[in-house]
């Protein structure tokens, strides 16, 4: 018979994180433990299939802000199912496939200059003469993705 709650330690051992990281996703908000009358720690099975998505959102560099406003729309109580995951993944390939563009528009504006091996400034493809480029905004702005 299944247990219906889990000690730090169990969650730890099954999720494949360490005590320090539930403590700290929990801290977060990610997570919700209640106490026993011993003032231990007990999660509900449900948190298993939370620390799951958690890392494998983490993994392809979701923020922990973005996975709890994600977690904030579903339901407490109960394991995220496939189309809760599938909402969830949905919503943030947004996010991915504007980071994808950033990465391949850096790696493709870097690799003359690379390829050259001089960073000449009269011939790279990155340079900003008489600072033209300030004029468009803040910050990288042949690099930068638009929102």
């Amino acid at each position: 018979m299944l247990a219906t709650t889990l000690s730090v330690g169990d969650v730890a051992r099954r999720a494949g994180v360490a005590v320090s990281a539930l403590h700290f996703y929990e801290r977060q908000g990610l997570i919700r433990s209640h106490r026993t009358a011993g003032n231990q720690r007990r999660y509900d099975r449900d948190v298993l299939r939370r620390v799951a998505i958690i890392r494998v959102a983490q993994d392809v560099g979701i923020s922990l802000a973005e996975i709890a406003a994600a977690f904030a729309t579903l339901p407490e109580g109960r394991v995220p199912t496939h189309e809760d995951w599938a909402r969830l993944s949905s919503g943030w390939a947004a996010v991915l496939d504007r980071r994808i563009a950033q990465l391949q528009k850096l790696r493709d504006g870097l690799s003359d200059c690379i390829g050259c091996g001089c960073l000449s400034i009269e011939h790279c493809p990155l340079r900003n003469p008489a600072d033209l480029l300030g004029r468009e905004g803040p910050g990288p702005r042949r690099l930068l993705v638009p929102r």
